[in-house]
């Protein structure tokens, strides 16, 4: 195991931050897979999570059974877990520019589709090589102007060339569940029946560049602004989905235990072994799905009409019909009771850990089977 530090940028004199990097196997031997925790940094399951698979990997190469390299990142965001306010953490929003340290990642299709379209063939890998090193070239001369930006760019400067991405969150309250774009789904499908997700939320695209879809996007989204113009992307000039990533959301903020981590980590190796990256004698089966893939543009999102305490019926993962109770907003001034009820049927995945909503607040999220919104799928 390697490990490397990257100093991030300084937003205050006398003030300085570092990222910290774990590389396991040999770059350039195999496939890559990038492993990151914690990027909305009060979500600290993931971190545990990074913690038992580290302590795994290192079995692992000690072994010499990884065939190609795993790049784990177990605190991808030092900025944000050094923000508290009042004792609490401030984790999710860069306190200086008010941005989400999950959104507003670049463009990279539109950054290399200059500098590859005459360079791809009709040799399917040299494509792939191309167009990795061209992001890596925009990446190399991206120069940051904030810690923000210079956080951004050390992350994707570790993760722009791997074959896998893996983006480890939670939710407030909640189920495992597990977000990935269309073109990664037959890629990734089986991760998420290994983590036993209860919730499984495809979108070609999600919307404001989270880091993931940053990340496994620019291939889709290169192919098609070069059919756009002129190129012939497919049998002519084949360009593979080059990397596929996922947002694995473990379960709640609370949910920070051995046993959930462990289970977490060994799921991740059982993939890794199916996957070939991790050797073994014979690949793990995978397990049935508990759940069917639905749209993103089918979740919905409940909100409280009025403020008021905020009392559930429903627990995360049960499964609701439409028009069944899912919690009470309730007002003791006007001694009045709004009844929140599911529009669509599926799986409550998710919900809020305060119980206390203002005012059009979102109170939590049902998987339906059928898409009905569109724009921006993700909430801030």
């Amino acid at each position: 195991m390697q490990r490397i530090d990257h100093p991030l940028l300084s937003n205050s004199l006398g003030s300085f931050k570092t990222l910290t990097s774990f590389h396991f196997g040999k770059p350039d031997s195999g496939r890559k897979v990038y492993i990151e925790a914690s990027l909305h940094a009060e979500e600290l399951p993931g971190m545990l999570v990074a913690h038992h698979l580290r302590a795994l990997l290192e079995t692992f190469e000690a072994a010499g059974q990884i065939e190609g390299e795993i790049v784990l990142v177990p605190v991808a965001n030092p900025i944000g877990l050094a923000q508290r306010l009042d004792h609490k953490p401030m984790g999710r929003f860069e306190l200086d520019s008010s941005e989400n340290f999950n959104r507003h990642y670049p463009d990279l299709a539109a950054a290399v589709e200059p500098a590859v379209r005459s360079q791809l063939s009709s040799d399917a890998q040299a494509n792939v090589r191309a167009v990795r090193q061209a992001i890596g070239n925009y990446l190399k001369s991206w120069q940051p102007a904030t810690e923000l930006q210079s956080l951004r760019r050390a992350l994707l400067s570790l993760a722009h060339d791997a074959d896998y991405v893996l983006d480890l969150h939670c939710d407030c309250e909640g189920v495992l569940h597990f977000y990935t774009e269309e073109a990664c789904w037959p890629q990734m499908q089986e991760l998420a029946h290994f983590l036993g997700a209860q919730a499984i939320l495809l979108a070609k695209s999600s919307g404001n560049r989270p880091i993931d879809e940053c990340l496994s996007g620019a291939w889709w989204q290169l192919a098609d602004r070069l059919k756009a113009n002129g190129v012939d992307i497919g049998v002519g000039v084949p360009l593979p989905q080059g990397c596929c990533s996922a947002t694995i959301e473990l379960r709640g903020e609370l949910d920070v235990s051995h046993a959930w981590a462990k289970k977490d980590a060994d799921a991740i190796v059982a993939w890794l072994k199916y996957k070939g990256i991790l050797a073994c004698s014979q690949p793990p089966a995978v397990p049935q799905a508990l759940c069917p893939a639905t749209p993103l543009a089918g979740s919905e999102s409940l909100h409280a009409p009025a403020p008021g305490m905020v009392v559930f019926a429903a627990e995360p993962g049960q499964t609701l019909q439409a028009g069944d109770l899912v919690a009470e907003v309730i007002d003791p001034i006007a001694n009045q009771t709004l009844r929140i009820t599911a529009s669509v049927s599926g799986v409550f995945y998710a919900r809020i850990r305060d119980r206390y909503i203002t005012a059009g607040g979102e109170l939590g999220k049902i998987a339906g089977t059928q898409a009905f919104r569109s724009g921006e799928l993700l909430g801030a």
